[in-house]
C-alpha cells in the first residue's frame, strides 16, 4: 500500500483552493474566458384543457352541436339558456365557425361561436366561478390605410372588373361609385383609360379557429378617406370630412358637397337598367302599348332597396300591378315609387332617411322576373328619373368657418392619395379576401 506523503498534503489544497477561486471568479480575469451564457430553456407545462374547432353542420342546433363535442348534458342545457338570454338561438346558422373549450375533467371551459363577421357569442366559466357566463363580444381587428390604383381597360371595361384586377372586392367599387354617382353614370361615362385611386382603410382579423402567430384575415373595408377619379379627361377629386354637429359627408377640393338632393339609384351598387322612362311601351305581359313611368333596375331578388331621399312613407303595401310597393314623399314636392318587392322593411306614417331599407327586389304584380321599376314625379307628375338625378344641386357645403379644418383634413388626405405606389399587396392576403 501506498502512504500519502504528508508534506504533499498542504500543497494539494493551495492547487484545489487556487482552481476554485478561479472558477468562482477570484484571481486575474483578464486572463479567464468568461463562461458562455446559457439561455434559458422554455418550460412546457401539461395542457389542462383540450381544444376543438370546427364549423356548423347543416341542420345542427347548438345542443347538438355542444353534444357532438362531447360536451356534458347539464354543460349542455347551461350554456343553451345563457346563450339564449343574449341571442337569438334561431339564427344559429350552418357553416360558421366554433370553438369549444373543456378541462380535462370533461367541465365546459368556453364555448365560441362567429355570429358574423364582427361579432361572436361566448359562453365561459373560470375554476374559481362555477357559473357559466354569456356575451356577444366584438370581433378584435386592426386597420390600415392603403392606397388603391385601378384603371378601366379592354381587360377590365368596368369599374367592378377593374376593382377586382387591382386585388379588391365589389364593396370597395359600390363605396367609390356612391361618392362620385353624382358625377358619373358608371353603366355608360367609363372610358378606356379612365382610372382610380383609393385612399382606405383596410381591415383585418383572427382566423376563426387560427393558431397564435398565424396571418391575419382580410376583414373588410372602413370607410374610404380620399378618392380620385380620371374620367373623360376630367379629374374628380373627394375627401371625407366631418362637420361640427352633422354625419361624415365627401366634398371636392373647394368644399362643395359631392352629394345630390337624390341617390344616384335606390340600389346598392351600380344598376344595369333594362327598360327605360317611356310614354309608350310594349308591356312584357299585357302585350299592349302603354306608358312605364318609371326605369326598371335588373337587380336579384332579395337585393336591398334604399330611400333616394329623405322623406314620409305615404304608401306600403300591395298596390294591384305594382305588387308590393313603397311611396315616399319628398322636400320640394318630389314623390318616389319602388315597385314589385319582394319584401317591405317600412310602415305608412315612418319618417325616413337618405339611405335607409325600405323594402327588398322581387317579382310580386306585373312582373315576368325579379327587378325594380322605380318611379319619381314632381308635382305630382311622373319624370324621368335618370335626367332628373343629374339635375339635382349638390348638398350642403362645408359651413365656412370650418374651411381651415376642412382645408387641413383634405390635404393631408389628398397628399397620401398622390404619394409614390408602396409595395404590392402579398398574394396570400389577395387570396385571403376573395374567400
Amino acid at each position: 500500500m501506498v502512504q500519502a506523503d504528508n508534506n504533499t498534503m498542504p500543497v494539494r489544497f493551495v492547487l484545489i483552493a487556487a482552481l476554485a477561486a478561479l472558477a468562482s471568479g477570484c484571481g486575474r480575469r483578464d486572463h479567464v474566458a468568461p463562461a458562455p451564457a446559457i439561455p434559458p430553456a422554455d418550460i412546457e407545462l401539461a395542457r389542462d384543457s383540450r381544444l376543438a374547432a370546427a364549423r356548423v353542420p347543416g341542420g345542427a342546433t347548438l345542443a347538438s352541436v355542444l353534444r357532438a363535442g362531447a360536451v356534458t348534458e347539464a354543460d349542455i342545457a347551461g350554456v343553451v339558456a345563457r346563450a339564449a338570454s343574449v341571442f337569438d338561438l334561431r339564427k344559429f346558422r350552418a357553416s360558421q365557425p366554433y370553438r369549444i373549450d373543456q378541462w380535462l375533467d370533461g367541465r365546459l371551459r368556453a364555448f365560441e361561436y362567429e355570429i358574423d363577421g364582427d361579432r361572436f357569442l361566448r359562453v365561459s366559466r373560470s375554476r374559481v366561478e362555477p357559473t357559466l357566463v354569456a356575451e356577444v363580444i366584438a370581433v378584435e381587428k386592426t386597420g390600415t390605410i392603403d392606397v388603391v390604383r385601378g384603371t378601366i381597360d379592354r381587360g377590365a371595361p368596368s369599374l367592378f372588373a377593374a376593382m377586382e384586377a387591382a386585388g379588391e372586392t365589389a364593396d370597395l367599387a359600390v363605396s367609390l361609385a356612391e361618392i362620385f354617382s353624382g358625377e358619373v353614370d358608371f353603366n355608360v361615362d367609363l372610358q378606356q383609360g379612365d382610372r382610380f385611386e383609393v385612399l382606405v382603410e383596410k381591415r383585418y382579423r383572427d382566423r376563426p379557429g387560427g393558431a397564435p402567430g398565424e396571418p391575419k384575415m382580410f376583414a373588410g373595408y372602413g370607410p374610404i378617406v380620399a378618392a380620385e377619379l380620371d374620367n373623360a379627361g376630367r379629374t374628380l377629386r373627394a375627401a371625407r370630412f366631418t362637420p361640427e354637429g352633422s354625419a361624415p359627408a365627401y366634398y371636392d377640393e373647394r368644399g362643395v358637397s359631392m352629394k345630390r338632393f337624390f341617390l344616384q339609384s335606390p340600389l346598392k351598387f351600380v344598376p344595369v337598367i333594362t327598360s327605360g322612362f317611356s310614354r309608350s311601351r310594349l308591356h312584357p305581359i299585357l302585350r299592349e302599348y302603354r306608358p312605364h313611368l318609371g326605369v326598371d333596375y335588373r337587380a336579384p331578388a332579395g337585393a336591398p332597396v334604399v330611400a333616394i331621399a329623405d322623406g314620409l312613407v305615404v304608401e306600403a303595401g300591395v298596390s294591384g300591378g305594382a305588387g308590393r310597393m313603397v311611396h315616399l314623399r319628398h322636400a320640394n314636392n318630389f314623390e318616389s315609387e319602388y315597385l314589385h318587392l319582394s319584401a317591405i322593411t317600412v310602415r305608412r306614417g315612418r319618417r325616413v332617411r337618405q339611405g335607409d331599407l325600405i323594402g327588398r327586389v322581387g317579382a310580386s304584380g306585373l312582373a315576368t322576373g325579379p327587378h325594380l321599376d322605380y318611379r319619381l314625379k314632381k308635382n305630382g307628375v311622373f319624370i324621368n328619373p335618370i335626367t332628373a338625378h343629374r339635375a339635382m344641386p349638390p348638398g350642403d357645403p362645408v359651413p365656412a368657418d370650418q374651411m381651415t379644418s376642412f382645408a387641413a383634413v383634405s390635404d393631408d388626405a389628398f397628399a397620401k392619395l398622390s404619394a409614390p405606389p408602396t409595395a404590392v399587396t402579398a398574394a396570400s392576403d389577395v387570396a385571403a379576401r376573395k374567400h
